[in-house]
């Protein structure tokens, strides 16, 4: 007998849960018809789903109020993400390379205000964002955006004096490279810093060495050997910075890893090279 009276019982708990829910139901629709409407009948399956839709909500995130006010900025915040923005847009899109003329000071900005961020030395290589204010241009360096003085920037590498040379135009030539490479220019300008004295030099013209642009005359007394070999020896200290090719002083010849070597009798003082000095760039 006792398994009957299991099954029994588990039953009757299946079944005591709706009534249970009826029970509830019922005061509510006498409570309706007391106060004088009309009897409710009770829709079980919208009570369920009541049930369901109560458990449903309670789990769900709750919903942000529309009365909440948005966030406004002030004038000045605004402009500030605004130029913040125009600046992250500069540097994802910069990619133009230019070098630097001269060593420039870093500033953090293009206005008064900005402060200086160190330098930047010369002949180096950096990006540009396009952007310039107030005569000042922005780069990037270890892109972070920085700004320097307008007009330093060259789009092709630029010579650059070393120690002991200089690319001042010489006053001996009026100014004017006589229509020399950049190597040259170099080498005709440090000649003429290094030794006032020379008045005049040769440079482009249509014959030998001196047709293409890469060489240069600088024109010495026969007789001022010691003018002369002091030309000589500041070349040969600089020919490397100077990128030459070869020196020509009183029918001998100086070319890099070979020396001097004498040269064939060219019938003259000038063709020998004995009134100056000739100096060739690569």
């Amino acid at each position: 007998m006792t398994p009957l009276r299991g099954r029994i019982s588990g039953r009757a708990v299946k079944i005591a849960a709706p009534f249970a829910l009826v029970a509830t139901l019922a005061p509510v629709g006498l409570g309706v018809a007391a106060a004088g409407g009309a009897p409710v009948q009770a829709d079980l399956g919208a009570v369920f789903s009541a049930d369901a839709a109560s458990a449903s909500d309670a789990t769900r995130a709750p919903q942000v109020s529309r009365s909440v006010p948005r966030v406004s900025w002030t004038p000045a915040e605004a402009d500030r993400l605004a130029r913040k923005a125009a600046t992250d847009k500069a540097v994802r899109e910069a990619h133009v390379r230019m070098w630097t003329t001269e060593d420039l000071k870093l500033w953090s900005g293009p206005g008064k205000d900005a402060n200086p961020k160190g330098t930047v030395k010369a002949v180096t290589e950096v990006l540009v964002t396009g952007r310039e204010a107030h005569g000042r241009v922005e780069i990037l360096r270890s892109r972070e955006p920085r700004w320097v003085e307008a007009g330093k920037l060259s789009s092709s590498k630029p010579i650059v004096a070393a120690s002991g040379l200089s690319m001042t135009p010489c006053a001996a030539t009026g100014g004017s490279d006589l229509g020399l490479t950049r190597d040259a220019t170099y080498t005709l300008r440090s000649l003429c810093a290094a030794f006032p004295q020379i008045a005049t030099y040769g440079g482009w013209d249509n014959h030998g060495e001196h047709a293409d642009g890469s060489s240069i005359d600088a024109m010495i007394a026969v007789s001022d050997t010691t003018l002369g070999y002091a030309v000589v020896d500041f070349l040969l200290a600089h020919a490397s910075e100077l990128n030459l090719n070869d020196i020509i002083y009183r029918q001998r010849i100086w070319q890099p890893g070979v020396g001097w070597k004498s040269m064939s009798d060219r019938g003259s003082l000038t063709a020998n090279h004995f009134d100056h000095v000739h100096v060739r760039t690569n």
